[in-house]
């Protein structure tokens, strides 16, 4: 049995997750699948001063009072700055990390500066038109290529997202280069104004285990079966770091 954590993106909660999560459990493993705060089911906690370390705290200090473990931490999107952090601090605690078509932030940088121009422009135009100068809107299902029978639910569920996670810059102090089991995921369908393939380039670069699928952003919705083989694998050891490999090609 092994313990998993899922972290996911902006915008969304715990129950992205919920049809990968079903899947592991079904194999015995520990599945935790926290919702950062001020999102989702805790959109009531939503406020001015919830930034990036406000999230890195959220999964440390589940790690931590959960007492868990050689932990396999996966973290989606904005997800990827989170598990970041929490793989800084606590190093000794994983097992393996996956970034799934997510930020790999290096110490000092922030989400914003790696995304479009043009997007960071919509961010803002978003946060003053409807989100009262500190919220940015959910960005539709529709421009991350969610399945057409998930859009609907996707959007519905979809709440604000603060915009300082977006502009903190990470603080890194070295413990994260101890974890050497590290895979990243880039999904191909999700091609215009996509910042991730510089990541998935960096990860090539890096040696790590990098992995290709075709489908929308939100993985654990579209690819759910193929994702959770994934991240079953990635409890072996990193003998097939460095190598990249393309799956469930259409």
């Amino acid at each position: 049995m092994a313990s998993f954590v899922l972290v996911h993106g902006a915008w969304h909660g715990s129950w992205c997750w919920k049809r990968v999560r079903r899947a592991l459990q079904e194999q015995g493993h520990d599945v935790f699948t926290p919702t950062l705060t001020g999102v989702g089911e805790r959109s009531h906690l939503l406020s001015r001063d919830v930034n990036l370390e406000t999230h890195i705290l959220d999964v440390v200090n589940l790690m931590r009072w959960e007492e868990l473990s050689e932990v396999v931490l996966c973290g989606h999107s904005y997800g990827g700055c989170v598990i970041s952090g929490v793989a800084d601090r606590m190093p000794d605690r994983i097992h393996s990390l996956v970034y799934l078509d997510a930020f790999v932030l290096e110490n000092g940088e922030n989400l914003a500066q790696h995304i479009p121009e043009i997007q960071n422009r919509q961010f803002v135009e978003g946060v003053e038109k409807v989100g009262e100068g500190w919220k940015v809107p959910p960005i539709p299902a529709e421009v991350f290529k969610v399945n057409t029978e998930d859009l609907q639910w996707v959007n519905r569920q979809c709440t604000m997202h603060p915009m300082e996670c977006f502009q903190q810059r990470i603080n890194l102090g070295g413990g994260i280069e101890k974890i050497k089991n590290v895979t990243f995921i880039l999904a191909t369908k999700f091609v215009d104004g996509s910042p991730f393939p510089p990541f998935y380039e960096r990860a090539k670069a890096k040696g790590w285990t990098t992995l290709t699928i075709s489908c929308g952003h939100d993985v654990m919705l579209d690819r759910p079966a193929e994702l959770t083989r994934v991240l079953l694998n990635s409890l072996e050891s990193s003998r097939s770091a460095g190598k990249e490999t393309s799956l469930w090609r259409e």
